[in-house]
């Protein structure tokens, strides 16, 4: 479902609508990333993009050992499953400011804690903070 969200809204040129100029590069980086998409219900995928399926431990410790400035990963079950795994080296979160009051809640169901420390903070203009941490093992 990410993946499908992410290839509407930022594949050229079957991107819908117009975007703010302050979303161009982060729509050319999306664009041009090599992607990998975990899905059992997908039965292809193309924008630069490869399906992985099978054992996930198994692919993503393979992936983090191939050459690279690292995995990003988006969604909501994909990083509990990572974090249940202990696959995770590192955590940022964005916080925005605004409140919404719905979604999803990132890491529910975790089945045990996972201590974290802070590595960077970055406030942004907007009053957006991004917020880096590795976790503490």
């Amino acid at each position: 479902m990410t993946y499908e969200m992410m290839e509407a809204a930022f594949r050229p040129p079957t991107r819908t609508g117009a975007m703010p100029d302050w979303m161009e590069p982060f729509a050319r980086t999306i664009d041009a990333a090599k992607k990998y998409v975990v899905s059992t219900t997908l039965e292809r995928v193309d924008w630069n993009a490869e399906l992985v399926r099978g054992d996930l431990e198994k692919a993503v410790r393979q992936l983090k050992r191939e050459p690279g400035k690292g995995l990003f990963v988006g969604g909501v079950k994909l990083p509990l499953a990572l974090a249940e795994l202990g696959l995770i080296d590192e955590y940022e979160f964005v916080v925005h400011p605004r409140l919404v009051g719905h979604g999803p809640t990132l890491f529910a169901g975790l089945s045990k804690h996972v201590d974290l420390k802070l590595v960077s903070r970055l406030e942004f203009d907007s009053g957006a903070v991004a917020m880096r941490y590795e976790p503490r093992r």
